[in-house]
């Protein structure tokens, strides 16, 4: 990835908003390369300008200064016909689906491809090609009022391939869905991602969404970039406050660490899920207390992370994180944090 060409490349792109109480800078001093054929996230608290930046990629929103560039062109210095004609190559993924509810979902579908110009015969296989690589090949006829909110979000992925686009804007494409359904959304965009080669922007504000799909991921806070990162890197060894607020777990405070030694263990899939805590509290005859654990496995290897409280005896709790270190796992101290 590190060789290929960026297909995005935004450089120091700013975004103000004039309203009745002033100029709002959403964003500021942004720069950034998505590089062509990878799964990049962006990520960050609600109002942090992820939005914001989405639609300045694309130009749905002018940005106030800073260059865009897509498939290397500077999307300022293009007509209007041609800017159309680059939006055509970055397909859009919605919150809310967006569907026409009027139309089944093989006119959704065709939707895109009748406003390009194509005939309704080559629409409509298109179409279908589509909403067979979606897995929906058996509802072409349905209507969105009856589909299931997963099913819809297929549609519109279908609807936003139609062009063949070269980028799929994912903009809180999962937030509306159950878990369950959300990572057979998330697996068939990474389906997607290794069959076309088309790279895919994620926004959103769930860092588990991150971590299922995504190879390097930004962090947005206020408008700025707080970390660019792979997202092992991040999830393992966050710098930003920005980014320890998205890592750490947000409903446990951390207030209890205060004045104990706790630390955070992290699961990056490099070492098999076995009972590392409980192997641990036999060898050396010590309990501990879990305060966090959010774990997943995945074909036998362990992903996710857990916070324990150490035991009193500074000895104790020495031997214990060189124990965790001696198995492979990123083991960080966190007592006194936040």
């Amino acid at each position: 990835m590190k060789n290929a060409e960026p297909i995005i490349r935004l450089q120091n792109l700013s975004k103000t908003f004039v309203g009745a109480d002033g100029e709002i800078k959403a964003l500021e001093g942004i720069t950034l390369d998505i590089y062509e054929g990878e799964i990049f996230g962006i990520i960050g608290m609600s109002g942090a300008g992820k939005s914001t930046l989405v639609r300045c990629i694309n130009f749905l929103e002018r940005p106030t200064q800073g260059t865009v560039i897509f498939n290397g062109r500077d999307l300022a210095n293009l007509t209007n016909k041609e800017l159309y004609k680059a939006r055509q190559q970055m397909g859009m993924i919605f919150q809310q689906f967006n569907l026409l509810m009027q139309r089944t979902a093989l006119g959704n579908v065709c939707f895109p491809l009748e406003i390009a110009g194509k005939s309704k015969t080559d629409a409509q296989t298109r179409a279908k090609e589509l909403l067979e690589l979606v897995g929906l090949a058996d509802k072409a006829d349905a209507y969105p009022a009856q589909l299931s909110g997963g099913q819809q979000q297929r549609v519109a992925i279908a609807r936003a391939l139609a062009t063949n686009p070269k980028v799929l804007l994912c903009d809180e494409a999962t937030s509306a869905l159950d878990p369950s359904t959300t990572r057979g959304v998330l697996s068939l965009l990474k389906d997607i991602n290794k069959r076309l080669g088309i790279t895919i922007v994620v926004i959103t504000h769930e860092m588990s969404v991150i971590e299922e799909i995504c190879q390097r991921v930004t962090i947005i806070d206020n408008g700025h970039i707080a970390e660019t990162g792979s997202v092992e890197e991040i999830f393992t060894r966050p710098k930003s406050q920005a980014a320890r607020r998205l890592v750490y777990p947000e409903d446990k405070k951390i207030d209890c660490f205060i004045g104990k030694r706790c630390c955070r263990i992290v699961f990056d899939g490099s070492s098999s899920f076995e009972p590392i805590i409980a192997s641990m509290v036999l060898e050396f005859r010590h309990t501990v207390n879990i305060l966090f654990a959010d774990t997943k496995n995945i074909d036998g290897q362990a992903f996710g992370q857990i916070v324990i409280q150490l035991p009193e005896a500074e000895n104790t709790a020495d031997r214990m994180i060189g124990y965790l270190r001696s198995k492979g796992l990123t083991v960080e101290e966190v007592d006194g944090y936040v």
